[in-house]
């Protein structure tokens, strides 16, 4: 026990060293990790000055004038900001709705069933989760194609014309909903699954002596005791909502510039308007923007959750 006091406890200075020594494998094995935080997290740090700079490729980062907020005046005096940051908020709001209830029903689900069943399905709701973007869009207008796509050719069996979808922006907030969440559903029922896994059985074994059926021991047991789970991951998924994903904005609809009312995010904002104007300055400034903002609102939905309930917090 005194071994290990010294261990865990925080070191004097005289025994820094003999506490580096005892915990040098630790330190060792940590050491790549702490690397690569290092060199993708912190270094990059210093290119948020690019925000607040007339950026020229010639003159460098610390070579370049200062001017002040001129790049965030770019983005938000642009007649498209409201839009991009409306659809920005308001789809992943859905996506993080929709995958937590689809989700948490799979899981429930996956947990009444044998063991040959579970793998069966936690294999065909993970391999979605495995493709690219890119493979994914090939399939979507597989789909979607005018004249050539399988909708197309259905809807044609039952008397109607052939839609073309990709002009059509009042249908795309449907289908980007049911797209992500066929990607992304098997990653989010695995994670409860396997909280569910680790609830200890005794619970639903005396639930069962004192007559409690099915629902009941989902509504008593399982929900309450997964709910830190549930919570630490909608605190990180708010802290991502001003961050789209690039991927499914940008190649499930093909860029089309018929969509752009409602497929157009922040992200694909940004990307056609470096590509277009070349504007590096910008692009950083609407990156800190992001994030500055994602840091409000996981400090501001850990705060909320811990005035309900202390137990659920992040911190």
């Amino acid at each position: 026990m005194k071994n290990e006091a010294i261990i865990l406890s925080k070191p004097n200075k005289p025994n820094r060293k003999r506490y580096f020594r005892r915990n040098r494998d630790l330190f060792i094995l940590s050491l790549p990790a702490l690397l690569f935080k290092l060199i993708f997290s912190y270094l990059p740090l210093i290119g948020l000055i690019v925000a607040f700079k007339k950026f020229r490729f010639d003159k460098g980062i610390f070579g370049s004038e200062w001017n002040g907020l001129d790049n965030f005046r770019f983005f938000f005096v642009s007649d498209n900001a409201w839009r991009v940051t409306r659809n920005t908020v308001l789809y992943n709001s859905g996506f993080i709705l929709i995958t937590l209830v689809c989700a948490l029903l799979l899981a429930l689900l996956l947990n009444e069933m044998s063991g040959k069943a579970v793998k069966f399905y936690q294999s065909a709701l993970f391999l979605p989760y495995f493709l690219s973007w890119v493979v994914v869009g090939y399939i979507v207008l597989a789909f979607l194609e005018q004249d050539r796509g399988l909708l197309d050719h259905i809807w044609r069996l039952f008397g109607h014309e052939p839609i073309n979808w990709y002009q059509e922006p009042d249908r795309w907030p449907y289908i980007l909903n049911a797209v992500n969440l066929w990607k992304t559903l098997g990653f989010s029922t695995l994670v409860y699954y396997a909280g569910m896994i680790g609830i200890d059985p005794s619970y639903y074994e005396a639930a069962k002596i004192d007559g409690a059926n099915r629902l009941q021991m989902i509504r008593k047991i399982t929900l309450p005791l997964l709910t830190p789970l549930i919570v630490v991951l909608l605190i990180v998924a708010i802290g991502g909502m001003f961050r789209a994903d690039f991927g499914l904005f940008y190649f499930i609809p093909n860029n089309s510039s018929f969509l752009y009312s409602t497929t157009d995010v922040i992200d694909t904002y940004v990307f056609r308007a470096l590509r277009t104007v070349g504007d590096v300055g910008m692009s950083a400034a609407v990156g800190l923007y992001q994030s500055l903002v994602g840091f409000v609102l996981v400090i501001a939905a850990n705060t909320i959750i811990k005035k309900s309930n202390s137990d659920h917090a992040l911190w």
